[in-house]
């Protein structure tokens, strides 16, 4: 059993950082639901830059020394943990801050970042690339790197307190059903989870576009890099999973769903246009197992983790207008 992250983690994290952040709605949908099952989005596409990982990275950051935050954070996102860094640091008073980019990211995800107060640094022609120029960039000036999902404990502890705020508001929640990226979010809310309510259920959600958490237990084997198998609009679940979680999550998970692209997509179209919420094709992955899977999924009271709210604009119209 896990030793290496417990729920301690979370709780102190809570602690640390529920004056900075939004306790985000926990809403119960219009349509989703019977007469025996009743579903409750729980809205982290309402916090802070749009997602939940504001919540990992300012757990992370509120914990380095002085010495620490004079030499200054940086990490490698174009996407929702690295506007995260960036708010936390301005939240938090870190002056230097860097947020290193590939240079084919989108202007817009720039300017994203940038708002929130960091520096913007573009570095190689893709992931891969951004990520070995500027892990040296890091270590050459002496900075903390802000680790997105690998395997600090920090950054869970942070994701997990989605999971406190989820049985305070409703304590009859039996079941909790997560998005799976790197596997901080899941990992987070499934260890604290358990610790207040040891039978609740913990579900996680991949798309078949990037299944890596599945593909990595039914191989049994723990991989690096995973790619993607086809194209897929949950850009923020793109990529590998994270040691840590990949350690101790099968402890904790009760069932793992694989969605298909045309249900995340269906279910994008339901939360915009029925039930008034604008989410990221990461979030929807949780709605669209209930369409595909709603016996697997079970429960009477189930809270669908909404992780993020970042979708591309053009694309949102696009699946609207088909």
């Amino acid at each position: 059993m896990n030793n290496t992250f417990t729920a301690r983690e979370v709780y102190d994290a809570y602690e640390r950082i529920k004056n900075y952040i939004y306790k985000t709605p926990l809403e119960e949908s219009l349509y989703l639901g019977t007469e025996e099952q009743k579903y409750f989005f729980k809205l982290e596409s309402t916090q802070t830059v749009k997602s939940f990982k504001i919540r990992g990275a300012l757990n992370k950051m509120s914990t380095l020394t002085e010495e620490e935050r004079q030499r200054g954070v940086a990490t490698i996102s174009s996407g929702n943990h690295g506007a995260s860094v960036s708010y936390a640091a301005k939240l938090l008073g870190i002056k230097n801050a860097k947020i290193i980019v590939p240079e084919t990211t989108p202007q817009a995800k720039v300017d994203k970042i940038k708002y929130y107060g960091a520096d913007v640094m573009l570095m190689g022609s893709g992931y891969d690339e951004a990520h070995a120029m500027g892990m040296s960039y890091i270590e050459e000036n002496g900075m903390t790197y802000i680790d997105a999902y690998y395997d600090d404990p920090k950054i869970y502890g942070g994701q997990g307190t989605v999971a406190v705020e989820i049985l305070d508001q409703n304590p009859d929640i039996d079941t909790i059903v997560v998005p799976i990226g790197g596997g901080g979010l899941i990992t987070g809310i499934a260890v604290a989870a358990k610790a207040i309510k040891p039978d609740i259920r913990i579900i996680g959600v991949q798309t078949e576009a990037c299944p890596a958490m599945i593909r990595a237990y039914e191989d049994n084997v723990f991989y690096e890099e995973y790619p993607t198998t086809g194209d897929t609009i949950c850009d923020a679940l793109v990529g590998g999973v994270g040691k840590l979680s990949y350690d101790i999550l099968k402890d904790y998970v009760d069932d793992l769903i694989e969605v298909k692209e045309a249900t995340i997509k269906k279910a994008v179209k339901h939360m915009i246009k029925e039930e008034k919420f604008i989410v990221e094709g990461a979030s929807a992955t949780t709605v669209a197992a209930v369409m595909d899977d709603r016996e697997r999924v079970a429960g009477k009271n189930i809270a669908l983790v909404m992780s993020g709210g970042n979708i591309d604009g053009d694309l949102m119209v696009k699946l609207l207008n088909e």
